[in-house]
């Protein structure tokens, strides 16, 4: 595998763990799902997809800080047990080759490009939006769904 120009950054793990709480505590904004098909329910902790017959927790993360046009808050999955965060960071997490789209923001968080890997290599993608200077950090997300999977920033 060759060593990437930039390294992926998935869900910090005290998010995690606090989604993990407000569940245990009953919050009605974090629903304990048992998961019924493979593929469909990704941990942006682990970057794994969980299995049939897992809990995950669905819960609003903001991947984008609150009081920028390009705010949005969304829904994200985390496994309900405690999972060991993604720790390859110098690989692309080979679970999410197909079905990603990536968007590149600026010093203010502004979105200043974006391009879906449509069964092309995701990390030539990304490098080429990396290329950008004024790209600070780009988002994996859901092309489906719109979903956040996790970050990218350069090394």
């Amino acid at each position: 595998m060759r060593k990437s120009k930039f390294k992926i950054v998935p869900l910090p793990t005290e998010v995690a763990e606090a989604a993990r709480q407000a569940a245990k505590n009953g919050a009605t904004d974090h629903a304990v799902i048992t998961v019924d098909s493979a593929g469909s329910y990704p941990c942006r902790h682990c970057l794994h997809f969980a299995k049939p017959g897992e809990s995950v927790i669905l819960f609003t993360y903001a991947s984008i800080p609150h009081g920028h046009p390009y705010s949005e808050s969304g829904p994200i999955f985390v496994h309900a047990e405690p999972c060991e965060r993604y720790s390859a960071t110098e690989e692309y997490p080979a679970e999410f080759q197909n079905g990603r789209v990536f968007r590149a923001y600026d010093v203010n968080f502004d979105m200043i490009d974006a391009e879906v890997a449509n069964g092309s290599d995701p990390e030539v993608v990304i490098e080429k939006l990396l290329q950008n200077p004024e790209t600070v950090f780009v988002q994996a997300r859901s092309v489906t769904r719109g979903c956040y999977t996790f970050g990218v920033e350069r090394v």
